[in-house]
Order: C-alpha cells, then structure tokens, then sequence
C-alpha cells in the first residue's frame, strides 16, 4: 500500500494540493507562485534559504515566488497537510495592489488565517462551484494582507534576472551555460556562484524546475502529457515524470487525471 498520496485541483485560478506521506521527500525545487499551507498532521520539516523549518501541526507555511525548499515528514509517523499555489497576478489582482507583496515570516500560528486556508482548499478539493472558491480566495487574501505580507521588492541581481530571463526562453532546448555567460561576460564558475547566492539553487536546478513547471501548465493548457514531453524537451515521458515527482509528488499522467 502506498503511504504517500497526493491529489490536486484546480479552481478559480488556484491550485490546491492535499498531501499525505511518510518517505517522500521533495527534491530542492521552487514555484513561481505564492504558496500558503496547513500542517494537518505531524512535522513537516523543510530547508528554507538555508535555514531548518518545523511547521507543528495547526501551522501555516508560508512561501513566497522562487523561494527555493524541500519538504519531508519530520519523523517516521507521517505527514498531512494542504497547500494552495496562488499566481502572484492573481493574488495581487484580489488585493488590490500593484506592488509586489513578499511573506514576512515562513510559518505563523494563526487560526483565522489557517481556517481561511483550510475553507478554500476544501472548495476546490471538493469541486464546489468556482464563485465559492472566488469569494473564499477573496476572504484568504484579507487574512493574508495585514498579518503576514511585506510590501516590496526582493533585491535583484541584475545579471541573474539576465539569466533567469535566458534560460525560461530556452527550456526546451540543452541547457547552454556558455551562452549564457557570453551574454553576460561572466566565467561559469562566478555565474554558479552569483547564482547560488542570489537564489539558493544552481543555474542547472532552476533550469529543471522551469521545465517541469512549464511541462504542469502545458498539461494544464493542453490536457496532453505528450504535448508536455515535447513542448519542454524531454527525451521521453519517463524521463518527464521522474522529474516531475521529485517536485509534485505524483507523474504527469496522475496530475492530469485528477484535473480531468
């Protein structure tokens, strides 16, 4: 019997996950969305820009866009715990700001927060209709505002955004680190490094995050895993799913089902 579950759906422009495990353990990934989480049952236990986090149960995980983490069960009793991924447009759009807007903390105990969490996931978990999550989406985001967001700007490396630039026009082709360092008139080593510091991860592990994250819209676009193994250049459809388990937990084919 497998001990690790994990299903997702898709409403009103967010995606909801529900999670259970005991030996999984997501590889060091990012996503280009706001993520916001309950921990339902046990420790959830992840590296967050270098630093060991422990969210108890009743916790909200709190991730900001291109935050780089793993995540794993504390101990061998096992994990659950939901998460909602919120577009950075969509949340500013229901904020009403215009200026990016970052998590000032990584885990809070907040139960008016944690139940605005825990209403919307359940809506979109349960297929309830789309104006219902729309309305709980609003409510999360009025807990969100004043207790817990920074306004401003991450500081940005001006050459990394250069890279990050190059390599999301590229994700279907080899990563080319030469190029990129041509453009930049950089050695690959300082790029490694400048890169690392700025992000937490390598050029080549944000390289594979951006394809499998492309590869998750492109099934969610198209309906058509294929479609994603060839749109993203991967050399295969095992090839696509080995990588897309080490970030979601399921293969591309199980994601697709539980959207369809």
């Amino acid at each position: 019997m497998d001990a690790n579950k994990f299903m997702y759906r898709q409403s009103a422009g967010v995606t909801a996950l529900s999670a259970s495990m005991t030996d999984f353990t997501y590889k060091k990934h990012a996503h280009q969305e706001y993520a916001v989480g309950v921990t339902l049952r046990g420790i959830q236990a992840y590296t967050l820009e270098g630093s060991k986090q422990l969210s108890y149960p009743n916790g909200v995980m709190l991730f900001n866009p291109e935050q780089p983490h793993d995540g794993m069960a504390h101990d061998r009793r096992g994990l659950d715990y939901v998460m909602l991924y919120i577009p950075p447009d969509l949340l500013l759009e229901v904020m009403e700001r215009q200026e990016i807007v970052r998590f000032s903390s990584p885990i809070v105990y907040d139960a008016g927060l944690e139940q605005s969490i825990l209403a919307l996931s359940h809506a979109i978990l349960t297929g309830q209709d789309e104006a219902l999550c729309s309305e709980r989406l609003v409510s999360l985001a009025d807990r969100l505002a004043p207790a817990t967001l920074a306004t401003g700007k991450k500081k940005d490396h001006a050459a990394i955004r250069k890279a990050k630039d190059m390599i999301h026009a590229n994700l279907e082709q080899v990563l080319k680190l030469d190029e990129i360092c041509g453009e930049l008139q950089l050695s690959k080593f300082q790029l490694i490094r400048l890169f690392k510091a700025d992000t937490g991860i390598s050029p080549y592990q944000y390289f594979l995050n951006g394809k499998v994250e492309r590869a998750k819209q492109v099934i969610e676009r198209s309906q058509d895993i294929y479609a994603a193994v060839a749109a993203c250049g991967f050399v295969d459809l095992t090839h696509l799913n080995k990588h897309f388990k080490r970030v979601y937990g399921i293969t591309a084919f199980e994601y697709l089902s539980h959207l369809t």
